[in-house]
Order: structure tokens, then C-alpha cells, then sequence
């Protein structure tokens, strides 16, 4: 079969930081080409900006598979910041006009992790990473959501979560107002800070901390693994709030026993302190799980692209009507 006749599938996981695109055979799912660009995030990015890196992204993907760029049969695009349905009819809009796909599907970043983190894509998944969510899926292809509600009133149990969290225990540790903890130190260093007195010209001092406190997450988790316990309250309060939100998601579907669990996002995937914290939690509750890390959230895209591809009609976005 020539390049021109292959059946070929695209599948996009678009988040704040980085854009990665895997394109595949639709008849197969074997990947092809795979490439990685900057952040594609809706609200993060001016919309221009957005689409020029999904576009970069997909004619990278085809550049590396060593093909002449096509349009492919269908394509799945988890990208964070589009989960309004004017959201999607944008998105949708400017797949047709550049002649990208035959079919799409817009898909919660939530989604992309059960696909890749499940045998058939079904249960819930979990991101935590700068932010966290939980979303769930049952076989009659229902979806709900928990969390996922931003950093100003959400994202429980999230790296920018317990980075807050971490530094008001420093600061009362400096003060005297709060027990002695290694954070402080490990702070202090983690950021080259001579004083805790320089945490607040130091933050305060740029335009938008978040960034700054994105790089936390692995220090509270060291801390931790040294069970230092003011770190290990952190965690485990961070753990019981994306055990709630798994319970709020698992509660409103059908879901098999054991709840199949996959869990993605940095914070989750590398931090073993906050998976044992979270399990545990879930033990407590009596909710049993089968637990799947996934790395690469993407191939859960590339996933839902190909069942699209060999004729699974069935598969809606999220804010669609079944």
C-alpha cells in the first residue's frame, strides 16, 4: 500500500506546558511518528498561538514518520483549556478548515488517561500534576468530572496545592507559630535563599509565582520520603482530596469492582509518598482499586482515534448528549 492510500490516525495531547501529537495507522494503532512542541492550552495561550503549535505539532508528527503530510482518518485532541462546547466548536472549526481530519473527537485530558491507563476505557482517571482532576467513564459511555477548578478555588491535592501548603508551614516554622520542618531548609536551598525573609521578595517579586511553585512538588516529596511530618501531613492531605474526588466521580457511574484507577501527572506518577497516601485513603473507604501509572497520556489518544477509525460511531466529547 502506498503512503497516499494509508488509513492514518492523529492523536493530541495538548496541555499548558507542552504539546505532543502521535500520528498512527488506522488500521492497526501502530504509532508512526510521534513529535513534541510547545504548550497548546486554550486559557494558558492567546488562540492563534494554540493552534500554531498544534499545527507545528501534527506536521512534525508526519515529518518524522517520514510521510507527506495527509488528511488522516480520524483524530482525538485532549486539550486542556477546551471543555466548552463553543470550546469545541472552535477547535472542530479549524480541524475542517485545514482539512486535518475526517473525524474528530475532543476528548477530556482525563479521557486521553483512561484510554491509555485502561484494558477497554472504562473507570476513572486521575491527573495530578501542577493542577488535578479526576473523570470517569462507564461502559454505557457516560461521563462525570471532579475538581479540575483551577488553582484560585481548586485543584486540591495538586503540586501548586501542596507547594501552598508547604511554604505556609515554613513560614510558621520561621515564626515560631508552627512545629520545626525540613521544608524550610529544603526550600531555602531548593530555591537558593539565604533567609526565609527572602521567600516573600522572591515570590512577590515576578509577575506570576505559579511557575515558581511548579518546581515544589518533588522537594515535599523528599521531605516526605525523610518522614519529616510536617511534609507527611501535606501528603496526605493531598492524598484524601484526590481519594474524594475519585470516590465523588466513581459514586455517579457504573463502574467494575475493582475500580480500575489510572493515575497520570508528574506529581502522582513520580511521587510514591502521594500514591500511598491516596491508596490508602481509597483502603479506608473501602474502595478497591486496580492502579495503572500512565506516562504518556497521549497514547490514549492515539487509542480513541483508531477505535473511531475501525467504525466505534458511539464515542462522543464529553459536553455532547449521548
Amino acid at each position: 500500500m502506498s503512503n497516499s492510500q494509508q488509513r492514518l490516525v492523529l492523536g493530541i495531547d495538548g496541555g499548558a506546558t507542552k504539546t505532543v501529537a502521535l500520528l498512527g495507522d488506522a488500521d492497526t494503532g501502530v504509532i508512526l511518528g510521534r513529535s513534541r512542541q510547545r504548550g497548546s492550552n486554550f486559557y494558558a495561550h492567546d488562540s492563534s498561538a494554540a493552534f500554531a503549535e498544534l499545527d507545528r505539532a501534527i506536521a512534525q508528527a508526519f515529518v518524522n514518520a517520514g510521510l507527506a503530510r495527509q488528511k488522516v482518518t480520524a483524530m482525538c485532541a485532549g486539550i486542556a483549556g477546551v471543555s466548552r462546547p463553543e470550546d469545541e466548536q472552535m477547535v472542530s472549526s479549524w480541524v475542517r478548515n485545514r482539512g486535518i481530519a475526517d473525524d474528530l473527537l475532543i476528548a477530556n485530558d482525563g479521557w486521553l488517561v483512561i484510554a491509555a491507563g485502561t484494558s477497554n476505557g472504562i473507570g476513572v482517571g486521575v491527573i495530578c500534576g501542577t493542577g488535578s482532576i479526576a473523570v470517569g467513564r462507564d461502559a454505557q459511555g457516560m461521563m462525570r468530572r471532579a475538581g479540575g477548578w483551577g488553582y484560585l478555588f481548586g485543584d486540591e491535592g495538586s503540586g501548586h496545592d501542596m507547594a501552598i501548603m508547604a511554604l505556609r508551614a515554613a513560614a510558621c516554622a520561621a515564626d515560631g507559630r508552627g512545629p520545626r520542618t525540613a521544608l524550610l531548609p529544603a526550600l531555602l536551598a531548593h530555591w537558593q535563599l539565604e533567609l526565609p525573609e527572602d521567600f516573600i521578595t522572591y515570590l512577590y517579586g515576578v509577575s506570576d509565582p505559579r511557575p515558581l511553585l511548579g518546581d515544589v512538588g518533588p522537594v515535599i516529596m523528599h521531605v516526605a520520603a525523610e518522614q519529616d511530618a510536617v511534609a507527611l501531613q501535606i501528603v496526605q492531605h493531598a492524598g484524601n482530596e484526590l481519594s474524594r474526588a475519585i470516590m465523588a466521580v466513581a459514586c455517579q457511574l457504573e463502574l467494575p469492582k475493582p475500580l480500575p484507577l489510572a493515575l497520570a501527572g508528574s506529581m502522582i506518577v513520580r511521587g510514591a509518598p502521594l500514591q500511598h497516601a491516596l491508596l490508602a485513603n481509597l483502603e479506608r473507604h473501602n474502595v478497591h482499586v486496580s492502579t495503572q501509572l500512565v506516562e504518556d497520556p497521549v497514547v490514549g489518544a492515539l487509542r480513541l482515534a483508531q477505535r473511531i477509525a475501525v467504525g466505534e460511531r458511539q464515542l462522543k466529547g464529553e459536553w455532547q448528549a449521548l
